[in-house]
């Protein structure tokens, strides 16, 4: 494969990744027993930086059909997912003043584990979620829920039907986007004047600090900065004016937007703060990069000797979870059923799969 590639998010020449960790199969894509015979796709998993923007980004892509069409990862399923969405609910509300005239959509709603918290309010809300399978579980739930992709287009349509909205949020959406530019150029055209949007996404320097390479799957395209993500909102025209630092998914950044002309909403100085400490700490340098590959083999051979000495001794391991992160694990660090006796999951959808 031609190791010459396209950075997504400002076009600049690619030469190389700083991790590759071979081929894998998808993430969510859990196994049913009748295929467990079966050979199962798998696609390069590497992953480049860009020294001109600070993005770090997948470049080998899947189709979009291959990775949603069983999408097997529900949110309400996670008891502490709800509790951190229903607190974000509670304070977005209170912070906006959000009422029963206000607009709120969310991009990725999943099965609308956190627009049921703004329909207890009696605010009015629309999901937008690209996998069918779970878009029906939010349906069912009476939450008005669009099955597509978001992009320009989408934002176009949405104001033409008069659908602005007062916020716009999506959690752990931007790193699952091929095409950043589409996807946040659409927000300008749906916002409304004095709206505001929210984003959450883990944050590239705890992945990088942490070792958090598990992170790393073919549904996450971006390993996200504030430094790169605030130049592609501002090549549309939205300012990000505030930025929370929140401890779900390992660490992660919750960052506040504003169309351009809105002046009523001055820039926090925590924006500054922050990415003066993602400078800091070398994100926009390509030598913090070229040592990763090493801390990630030293986690390898840390987990595998663990797991060899647990059945040396005659113990038994078994996992607590079954999520995606659990996928690039395990097949990174080729641990098998012989090393991990079993895993345990809440979901249904994930229960009896492989």
């Amino acid at each position: 494969m031609d190791n010459k590639m396209t950075c997504r998010a400002c076009a600049a020449a690619l030469d190389k990744p700083f991790l590759d960790l071979g081929r894998m199969a998808l993430a969510n894509s859990y196994l049913k027993p009748q295929d467990l015979g079966k050979e199962e796709p798998t696609y390069p998993l590497r992953v480049f930086f860009c020294e001109n923007c600070g993005l770090a980004q997948q470049l080998d892509f899947t189709a979009a059909g291959e990775v949603f069409d069983d999408y097997q990862y529900f949110s309400s399923f996670s008891q502490s997912w709800l509790a951190h969405s229903k607190n974000y609910v509670d304070m977005i509300t209170s912070r906006l003043g959000l009422t029963s005239s206000s607009r709120v959509i969310e991009i990725a709603s999943n099965d609308g584990y956190l627009l049921q918290y703004f329909k207890q309010k009696g605010i009015p809300c629309l999901g937008i979620e690209p996998s069918k399978t779970v878009a029906e579980a939010a349906r069912a739930q009476k939450i008005e829920t669009l099955v597509q992709f978001f992009n320009v287009g989408t934002g176009k349509e949405l104001a033409e039907k008069g659908l602005k909205a007062d916020l716009i949020l999506g959690n752990n959406v931007l790193a699952h986007v091929p095409d950043l530019h589409d996807f946040v150029g659409g927000f300008k055209h749906v916002l409304k004047e004095g709206g505001v949007l929210t984003m959450e996404f883990p944050h590239l320097l705890r992945m990088m600090k942490e070792t958090q390479f598990d992170t790393i799957y073919h549904e996450h395209f971006s390993y996200i900065s504030l430094t790169a993500i605030e130049k592609v909102f501002a090549a549309h025209d939205i300012v990000l004016f505030d930025v929370e630092e929140i401890p779900t998914h390992g660490g992660s950044l919750r960052i506040y937007g504003r169309l351009a002309a809105n002046a009523a909403l001055p820039v926090s100085e925590r924006i500054g703060e922050l990415k003066a400490r993602e400078n800091a700490n070398g994100l926009l340098q390509s030598r913090t990069y070229r040592n990763y590959a090493i801390k990630v083999e030293e986690v390898r051979r840390e987990l595998l000797h663990f797991l060899h000495t647990a059945k040396a001794e005659g113990k038994t391991v078994a996992g607590y979870g079954a999520p995606a992160k659990g996928n690039t694990l395990l097949n990174f660090c080729g641990v098998g059923p012989e090393l991990l006796a079993y895993t345990v999951d809440l979901s249904p959808h994930k229960q009896g799969r492989f």
